[in-house]
């Protein structure tokens, strides 16, 4: 049987890694429902109808699903880390409970206005109630990253002993729930979901422009998919850049305030300045392949990057090393990796914008079957990128579940019994690879349907029901 810890900590990573994609879907795709409702709105061009409603489809299965495996989440606090409950529920229970009854009731309520109400409302109540839904979209990232960033840079509470056990005593809400990291987590959080879903968007269209232009399959309603593929490449030419520039200022408020952390993604062993930002770092060996600790690497690095990185500009500032610190170090070789790949996966995005909007400059988007390929190619690479960063957050703060609080082999339920662990491992195993599997099917399912008929849309309707009512009346 797999230890409980273990098992626990495989469990809630499996179901994160599954959970974060409806999301991430569903707060990247609400601004752009927003700007397509008012566009249809004002313009009462069909085009942006088609767009609403066959973009609104993925997003109501995003967050039906979402949901679902949300509220998983959640029971697991009491289930699997029954421990960490007890000593942090005071301070994490509020922002939880806050997410469902203000967020999630907010988007809830409108949704149903919004994707079954277009012929039943008036264009300001309906244009209201996008808004509604993207923004309970985004004011439930708001809670849920309160919650995590406060287990990063706890504040705004004291530890009291209450029937004998040692607990978090909330002392100041707003230092709390605005604590160092939020702001950090939320503009780099919600551009991250932005980016990823131009991506997708980008690469869908890209798909069947490529089809079409380079290789002159017939699609209906072409000119759908060239729109969409243009408004995802603004997005993308926004967000790409953003990303890059907010992250490495992150990256620096990480160094400040979890050095053990930002040490892990450098692959800092030793206290020491002028430190390189190793591109590649493997060990010499084979026996140090799996060491944490092995300092004998074959490297390829930026002299002086990682400390320029951490500084803000001064390649000769000094890094505090893994030894600086006596709790045990992360698995660095995954939080190394994961933070490399991340990167390099942000400047990829960089050179896709800034590629797709040249060749559109030059009347040349619909005919580049090289772009078309990239895009395609990286159509879910926004999502990998996400599951990336979580990586390198939640791993690089190890061993600590509440940084310099609470370690992560302490949170576990004390009654839990590696069987029951195991079993629960391998049930969540199974029944989220069978709902990202359908969750999959539906969406492919949607997309080759491809947007509904312009003889079908609600404006057509409308004219139509106003051309007989002219006529009757003449």
């Amino acid at each position: 049987m797999v230890d409980p810890v273990l098992a626990s900590r495989l469990q809630f990573a499996i179901t994160v890694i599954v959970h974060i994609i409806f999301p991430v879907m569903s707060m990247g795709l609400a601004p752009f429902l927003i700007y397509f409702t008012w566009k249809e709105i004002r313009s009462g061009d069909a085009i942006y109808e088609q767009l609403r409603r066959f973009w609104t489809n993925i997003f109501a299965v995003s967050f039906a699903v979402g949901t679902v495996t949300g509220l998983v989440l959640e029971f697991e606090f009491g289930t699997n880390f029954a421990a960490f409950s007890t000593v942090a529920g005071e301070l994490f229970g509020g922002p939880l409970a806050l997410e469902g009854m203000m967020a999630f009731m907010l988007e809830a309520t409108f949704l149903g206005v919004f994707v079954f109400g277009r012929d039943r409302v008036s264009d300001r109540l309906y244009f209201l109630s996008s808004v509604a839904v993207g923004l309970g979209t985004w004011l439930s990232a708001v809670w849920i990253l309160i919650a995590n960033s406060w287990m990063q840079t706890p504040r705004g509470f004291e530890m009291v002993t209450e029937n004998g056990q040692r607990v978090v005593h909330l002392t100041d809400a707003l230092a709390a729930y605005f604590n160092p990291r939020f702001p950090w987590m939320f503009v780099h959080m919600q551009n991250a979901a932005v980016e990823s879903v131009a991506l997708f968007m980008a690469g869908v269209a890209a798909y069947y422009v490529f089809r079409h232009h380079v290789w002159g399959y017939p699609i209906q309603q072409i000119d759908f998919w060239e729109t969409t593929l243009k408004i995802a490449l603004i997005a993308l030419l926004i967000t790409a850049p953003l990303q890059a520039i907010h992250g490495d200022a992150y990256a620096r408020h990480v160094s400040e305030t979890q050095p053990q952390k930002f040490a892990a993604m450098e692959a800092v062993w030793e206290t020491e300045s002028y430190v390189p930002e190793y591109i590649v770092a493997i060990p010499t060996t084979i026996d140090q392949l799996l060491n944490p600790w092995a300092k004998d690497l074959f490297g390829i690095g930026i002299p002086g990057g990682a400390s320029w990185l951490a500084s803000g500009g001064n390649a000769q500032a000094t890094i505090r090393g893994l030894d600086a610190f006596s709790t045990q170090a992360p698995p660095v070789a995954i939080v190394f990796w994961a933070f490399r790949i991340m990167v390099a996966l942000g400047f990829w995005f960089i050179v896709l914008a800034i590629w797709g909007t040249y060749r559109w400059w030059r009347g040349e988007l619909f005919e580049d079957d090289l772009l078309h390929k990239a895009l395609m190619g990286s159509s879910l690479l926004g999502f990998v990128t996400v599951e990336l960063g979580w990586i390198v957050t939640e791993v690089g703060r190890q061993p600590w579940v509440i940084q310099g609080i609470m370690k992560t082999t302490d949170s576990v339920s004390p009654g839990l019994t590696g069987a029951e662990a195991t079993f629960t491992l391998i049930g969540f195993i199974t029944g989220y690879t069978l709902l990202l599997g359908l969750y999959i099917y539906v969406v492919a399912r949607i997309i080759k349907s491809g947007p509904p008929p312009r003889d079908e849309l609600d404006s057509i309707d409308r004219s139509l029901q106003t051309d007989t009512e002219v006529t009757t009346n003449d």
